[in-house]
């Protein structure tokens, strides 16, 4: 009798491209299952197939059960899984990143240990934020100054816009309906990015806790590229959704982010994103991508050996 285990992984050249690829997939109150190399997604409304290798991060929302074999399959197509919140706003639990490579997260963390290169990177997250302002130069008081100016700016813009009134931002981590609709909306639209982020992120195999502009929290790093889109995504969404009315608010600016991430393909742009500010170029990524698995020892004057060896013959004592 076969076996899951008896398949043979695919290799990385036998795969889909990552940018080839759905950016993601959410699903909710279903089982995910396995039928040959696809996956099926089986609810009230019937089964859908959907082939993993086109895949770039499963998002498993309430109510979703997902069986071995299914995640076997996904783990050899190297597509990510992410365990989420209702309509994929909270990141729970992640699998194994889809880059099978540490490039990403060497890049980030060298970038980060030298403190001239992490003001840099965060200079350059200032300019994809405010495209028309230089921020070359400035000190980091200097940024989050600028940072301040811009999203005032930003809130009576999209009042103006919207004809929503706006008085200041105000947030009570304990009673979310203590806000007004247009702050609850942003309060919510926040929420959705820091998932969405996170999520890109994971699949990089990049480490959430190692930020440029925000320091000391365990996801620094998601809520650094989070807020690259909060001008251009999550503030308009939420206005838009506070526009129609006081009456669920939170919801409707979900589905308002959704369909501007969607429209936008910002999946897409937020991966490339990350790439540029981290340095890492398509050469690294093309030889990584074609090394798979390969597991390799770190050795002096930075060069790396072949592992699975024992190199003791080898050395002149």
């Amino acid at each position: 009798m076969s076996t899951v285990g008896r398949r043979g992984a695919a290799t990385p050249r036998e795969l889909t491209r990552i940018g080839d690829r759905l950016s993601f997939i959410y699903l909710e109150r279903c089982v995910v299952h396995r039928d040959d190399n696809a996956i099926t997604a089986e609810s009230a409304d019937g089964v859908t197939h959907i082939p993993s290798a086109t895949i770039g991060t499963l998002l498993l929302g309430p109510g979703t059960r997902i069986t071995h074999q299914a995640m076997s399959v996904l783990g050899d197509c190297g597509a990510g899984v992410v365990w989420v919140g209702e309509h994929g706003v909270r990141f729970y639990a992640g699998g194994r990143a889809l880059t099978r490579s540490s490039g990403l997260v060497e890049a980030q963390a060298l970038a980060w240990a030298n403190p001239r290169r992490r003001l840099d990177v965060a200079r350059a997250m200032y300019r994809l934020r405010f495209p028309d302002e230089d921020p070359a130069g400035k000190t980091r008081q200097e940024l989050l100054g600028m940072e301040g100016r811009r999203l005032r700016q930003c809130y009576r813009a999209e009042s103006e816009r919207t004809g929503v009134p706006w008085r200041r931002r105000e947030y009570n981590r304990d009673d979310f309906a203590a806000g007004d609709p247009p702050n609850q909306g942003v309060t919510a639209a926040a929420q959705c990015m820091y998932g969405i982020a996170h999520a890109v992120v994971a699949a990089l195999g990049c480490s959430p806790g190692l930020g440029f502009v925000h320091p000391g929290h365990e996801r620094s790093f998601v809520l650094d590229i989070a807020d690259l889109y909060k001008t251009s995504v999550g503030i308009p969404a939420a206005f838009d959704a506070a526009a129609e009315g006081p009456e669920d608010v939170a919801s409707r600016t979900r589905r308002a982010v959704r369909d501007r991430v969607n429209r936008t393909r910002l999946l897409e742009r937020c991966v490339q994103d990350i790439k540029d500010l981290l340095g890492y170029d398509a050469v690294r990524e093309d030889s990584d991508t074609a090394a798979g698995d390969r597991v390799s020892l770190q050795s002096d004057h930075g060069v790396e050996v072949e592992s699975g060896r024992n190199y003791d013959s080898e050395i002149v004592w």
